[in-house]
C-alpha cells in the first residue's frame, strides 16, 4: 500500500524588511551636525546667558540680586516640563510642522526682548522665552541624530547631541564679556535674537526626514498635564531661589513646595488608573527604573561641582567670567573629547565599565579641587575640571542608551515616561544639585568663620602686628589712630571671611569626592562582588549537600 505524498503547504510570505535608507553625503552629514550644534548652542546660552551674569543684570535693571535671579526662575518654570507634552504635539501632528511652528514662537518670543524696560517686564518675557525654548533640545537631537546612518544613530549620534548639551554655560561665560564691552547688557539679548533667527532660516532650509503621524493625545492630557507643569516648574522656582531667601525663613517656601508636591500627587493619581497614560507610574516605579533614575540622578548633581564649585569659588573669591575663559575652554575641548571617547567605546554590555571609568575621573578631579587656598587661580584647576568635564561626557550617553532600550523594549508609549526621568533628573536635578552645593557652602562658611573668630585675640601680639601691617597704607593718609586701627580689623575680617570661604569649598569637593567613591563602591558591589559572593555561596551548597546525605543501603 503506499502513501500518497502530503501535499505541500504553500510558503508563508516572509514580512516585508524595511529599506535601509542609503547614506547621506559627507556635506549633507555635516550640515545638520552644525545644524544641531546651532540649536544647542542657542538654547544653552538663553537659559545661561541670566546666570551667569547676574551682577550686570541687577545693575541695568536696578534690581537686588535676589530679585534677578527670579528671571532664571522664570524662565525654568515652564521649560523644565513642556518637553514633555511637545513629544505628543510632535507625534500627532508631524515633526516638520512641530519644527517651523515651534521656531517661529521661538524667534517671536526672543524678539520680545527688546522691550524690556524693568524687571517685571523682563520676568515676562523670561517666563515665555522659557515656555518657546523648550522645542529646542528636541530639535537638537533629531538634528544630529539625522545625521548618521542606523547602525550610528545610537553611538556617534547620541554621544555628540548629549555632548553639546553641556556646551552653554562655559560658552556664555566665554562671549559675555565681549558682549558687555560692547553695549552692556542688552547686547546679551541681541545675540539671543539672533540665533534664533539663524534657527529659524536652518528648519527652514535643511529638512528633517518625515516621521509617521499618531494621534496620541487624549482628553486627560490636558488635565495631567498642567498638573506636571505646576509641580515642576513650582519645584524648579524653589531650588533656584530658596537658597536666597533661606529654606526656613520664608513661610511661601513652604507653600509652593507643598503646591508642587500635591499637584504631583494628584497627577500621579490620574496617570496611575488611565490606560494609555501621559507618563507610566508602574515603569516609573519598577526597580529597574528606580535604580536607573538614581545614578542619573547622582552623576547630575555630582556634574553641579563645576558650576555651584568651582565657578562659585571663583566668583566669592573677585575672580569673574573675564578671568576665567581660558578654564571654560578646557571644559569644552575636554567635553568634546569625552564624548568622542565614548563614542568609540560604547556598546551595550559595557555601561558599567564606563560608568566607573567616569567615577574615577569625577572623584579624582574633586579629590584634586579639595586643596585649594586663597591665592587659587583659575588655571591652577585646568586638570582637575578636565578630568570632570572628561567623566561628565563619558557617562551621560550609556546611561540614556540604557534607559531608551529599557522603555523601547515595553513599547513605543513608554518613551514618554522616560522622558520625565531624563527630565527631572537633568533639569530639576541640576537645580537641585546647585541648591544642595550652595546652601553646603554657607553652612560650611559660617562654621568655620566661627572657628577662625574664635582662634582671633585682640590682645594677641601676633594679631596685633597683623592688623598694624593691614592698616598700614591707611596710616600714611588719616592721622586717627582709632579710625586706622578699624579699618585694620575691618580688613582683618574680610581675609577671614574669604579663608572660611575657600576652606567651605574645599568641604564641598572633598563631599562631591565622597559621593562618586561611595557610588563607585556600590556599582563595583553590585557588578562584582554581589555575582561573586552569589556564586560562592551556590558552590558550597552544591558540594555540601552530598556530605549530609544519609546512606542507601
Amino acid at each position: 500500500m503506499t502513501v500518497a505524498p502530503e501535499a505541500e503547504e504553500p510558503a508563508t510570505p516572509a514580512a516585508p524588511v524595511a529599506p535601509v535608507p542609503p547614506a547621506k553625503p559627507f556635506l549633507l552629514s555635516a550640515a545638520f551636525v552644525c545644524a544641531s550644534l546651532l540649536m544647542w548652542i542657542t538654547q544653552g546660552i538663553g537659559l545661561n546667558m541670566v546666570a551667569v551674569n547676574i551682577p550686570q543684570l541687577q545693575g541695568g535693571l536696578g534690581a537686588t540680586t535676589a530679585e534677578t535671579t527670579w528671571l532664571l526662575a522664570a524662565y525654568m518654570a515652564p521649560n523644565v516640563s513642556l518637553t514633555l507634552f511637545l513629544m505628543k504635539i510632535r507625534t500627532q501632528y508631524g515633526l516638520r510642522r512641530f519644527t517651523e511652528l515651534g521656531l517661529l514662537t521661538f524667534v517671536f518670543v526672543t524678539s520680545l526682548h527688546w522691550f524690556i524696560h524693568d524687571l517685571n517686564s523682563a520676568l515676562i518675557v523670561r517666563f515665555f522665552s522659557g515656555a518657546a525654548a523648550s522645542p529646542m533640545s528636541t530639535l537638537g537631537f533629531f538634528y544630529m541624530l539625522e545625521a548618521f546612518p542606523p547602525s550610528k544613530k545610537m553611538s556617534w549620534g547620541l554621544c555628540l547631541a548629549l555632548t553639546c548639551t553641556t556646551l552653554g554655560a562655559p560658552l556664555a561665560r566665554i562671549i559675555s564679556p565681549l558682549l558687555l564691552d560692547i553695549g552692556l547688557w542688552p547686547q546679551l539679548y541681541i545675540l539671543e535674537i539672533g540665533l534664533a533667527m539663524l534657527c529659524f532660516a536652518t528648519v527652514y532650509t535643511l529638512k528633517l526626514t518625515p516621521i509617521p503621524h499618531q494621534k496620541v493625545l487624549e482628553k486627560l492630557d490636558f488635565i495631567s498635564y498642567p498638573l506636571i507643569a505646576i509641580g515642576f516648574g513650582l519645584l524648579a522656582m524653589m531650588l533656584v531661589v530658596g537658597r536666597l531667601y533661606w529654606w526656613l525663613e520664608a513661610p511661601w517656601i513652604g507653600i509652593c513646595l507643598a503646591v508642587a508636591f500635591g499637584a504631583l500627587a494628584l497627577a500621579a493619581a490620574i496617570e496611575f488608573n488611565r490606560e494609555n497614560p501621559l507618563i507610566n507610574i508602574r515603569w516609573l516605579t519598577s526597580r529597574q527604573t528606580l535604580t536607573f533614575t538614581g545614578m542619573l540622578l547622582v552623576f547630575r548633581v555630582v556634574l553641579s561641582e563645576q558650576t555651584a564649585g568651582a565657578t562659585g569659588m571663583f566668583q566669592a573669591l573677585g575672580i569673574y567670567n573675564e578671568q576665567s575663559t581660558g578654564l571654560y575652554w578646557v571644559l569644552i575641548i575636554s567635553s568634546f573629547m569625552g564624548g568622542i571617547a565614548c563614542a568609540m567605546v560604547i556598546r551595550p554590555g559595557r555601561e558599567a565599565y564606563i560608568y566607573a571609568v567616569a567615577l574615577v575621573l569625577i572623584m579624582t578631579g574633586a579629590f584634586m579641587d579639595g586643596h585649594a587656598n586663597n591665592l587659587i587661580r583659575p588655571e591652577m584647576m585646568y586638570l582637575s575640571q578636565a578630568m570632570i568635564s572628561f567623566g561628565g561626557a563619558l557617562f551621560l550617553p550609556p546611561a540614556m542608551a540604557a534607559g531608551l532600550v529599557s522603555a523601547l523594549k515595553n513599547g513605543p508609549a513608554y518613551i514618554t515616561s522616560f522622558i520625565v526621568i531624563f527630565i527631572f533628573t537633568q533639569s530639576v536635578g541640576g537645580l537641585f544639585g546647585s541648591a544642595v552645593f550652595g546652601t553646603f557652602v554657607t553652612w560650611r562658611q559660617q562654621f568655620h568663620m566661627r572657628a577662625l573668630y574664635d582662634q582671633i585675640v585682640l590682645t594677641d601680639p601676633l594679631v596685633t602686628q597683623r592688623i598694624a601691617k593691614l592698616s598700614g597704607a591707611i596710616s600714611q593718609v588719616i592721622t586717627d589712630p582709632v579710625y586706622v586701627h578699624a579699618e585694620g580689623v575691618a580688613l582683618l575680617s574680610q581675609q577671614i571671611v574669604k579663608e572660611a570661604t575657600v576652606l567651605s569649598y574645599n568641604d564641598l569637593f572633598l563631599l562631591v569626592s565622597a559621593i562618586a567613591a561611595t557610588t563607585l563602591a556600590i556599582l563595583i558591589g553590585r557588578r562584582v562582588v554581589l555575582p561573586v559572593l552569589v556564586s560562592v555561596w551556590r558552590y558550597g551548597r552544591r558540594h555540601a549537600l552530598p556530605a549530609h546525605q544519609p546512606a542507601v543501603n
